[in-house]
């Protein structure tokens, strides 16, 4: 029932070459993946660091203050932090920001809001 010798070298060779490119494919898909984890970890890693800058400049009340801005702006939240470290990584932070200090940054950081007034006649 089989076909001839060059027909079984032939399906074995398809077969090869097949085998080869399920091999090539799953080697490129775990590369990826490591790629992805590699990813992962260092987000992590650079959130980890990002957190421990904040803990050590921030006290308890200025971190509550810039979570509840978190809560309803948080690329706002994000642009605060990011000034925060740049001030503590250029050393003009002395000592912790608190409370007050947090709400005249907030107040600082504050894009303007522009005012319309409509008027009928």
């Amino acid at each position: 029932m089989s076909g001839s010798p060059e027909d079984d070298d032939r399906l074995e060779e398809l077969r090869q070459e097949r085998l080869e490119e399920l091999q090539e494919q799953q080697e490129t898909q775990q590369s990826e993946a490591a790629n992805e984890q590699a990813q992962q970890q260092a987000q992590q890693q650079a959130e980890a660091q990002k957190q421990a800058i904040l803990r050590q400049v921030l006290t308890d009340g200025a971190r509550k203050r810039l979570n509840s801005v978190r809560m309803g702006k948080p690329q706002f939240a994000e642009q605060v932090e990011r000034q925060v470290i740049q001030l503590a990584q250029s050393g003009r932070i002395q000592g912790k920001i608190d409370e007050d200090q947090m709400k005249k940054l907030l107040k600082e950081l504050t894009p303007e809001q522009q005012n319309f007034d409509i008027r009928r006649r």
